[in-house]
């Protein structure tokens, strides 16, 4: 039977190619975001591309009632998701002192309740079932100390930690996608144009090394994935330096 894949944050960046190369690998995706237009693009391209189902979920996930109808689908057992991955998501500016406090708290649900609540939806189904996948894109900033998108980011980690001893030997395994700075269009959505995030071109990642690294993870059954060996070895790094320098150095980009 064919896989099914939900993927949130679908409309582009890693949630676009993560729905592109499960597509690939022969996955019938349920494409969630809020723009339509560009799920609706998406999914045409995917159907020609790949020859798979692809449906189009428009949903503004800290809505309440656009997530449950998220939730639903994760839960419809007639309609069994194998793999879902969290991965919708943005950043804020570093200076938590000056960013409005209703932003900062719709930044904190949709990066903490929101895939604990999806996952809530998922779990059952899939251990009923005896298999399935989560996949959370997390982020390095969860592994050293970068102002809130960072501490939401460790929770994600954390969570994913927990889950895969919990659920792995029930044929559930949870992962935590944790790449460095990305080619997509993140930081042009803090308001930075292309090439002014002040980072060097030699930390920047290829999104289709990084959705190809954690889908290996995911198959692998590992709770954390840290993309690329320079990442992983700043990493190590961090743990054995003093908080002011690792900050100093993690407070580099947007």
């Amino acid at each position: 039977m064919t896989a099914t894949a939900l993927i949130t944050g679908a409309s582009s960046g890693l949630g676009a190619e993560f729905a592109r190369q499960l597509a690939a690998r022969g996955a019938d995706v349920v494409l969630v975001a809020r723009d339509q237009a560009a799920l609706d693009a998406l999914a045409a391209d995917i159907r020609r591309t790949h020859g798979v189902a692809a449906e189009v979920l428009v949903a503004d996930l800290v809505e309440e009632a656009q997530r449950e109808r998220v939730e639903a689908r994760l839960a419809d057992a007639d309609r069994p998701v194998d793999v879902l991955v969290n991965n919708a998501g943005y950043g804020l500016p570093l200076a938590f002192e000056t960013n409005d406090i209703e932003d900062e708290a719709r930044h904190l649900a949709l990066h903490v309740e929101v895939p604990m609540r999806l996952m809530r939806a998922a779990l059952p189904g899939m251990l009923e079932r005896g298999s399935g996948k989560v996949i959370n894109v997390a982020s390095v900033a969860g592994l050293m100390p970068r102002g809130t998108y960072g501490a939401v980011k460790s929770w994600v980690i954390s969570f994913s930690r927990w889950a895969n001893v919990r659920y792995g030997e029930q044929g559930v395994t949870i992962t935590a996608v944790c790449p460095g700075f990305t080619h997509t269009n993140f930081h042009e959505r803090l308001g930075l144009p292309p090439g002014e995030e002040g980072i060097s071109r030699w930390m920047w990642l290829d999104k289709t090394f990084v959705v190809r690294a954690g889908l290996r993870a995911a198959a692998r059954g590992w709770s954390v994935s840290v993309p690329s060996i320079r990442y992983r070895a700043l990493v190590a790094l961090s743990r054995i330096l003093p908080d002011r320098i690792v900050i100093a150095a993690a407070s580099k980009g947007r």
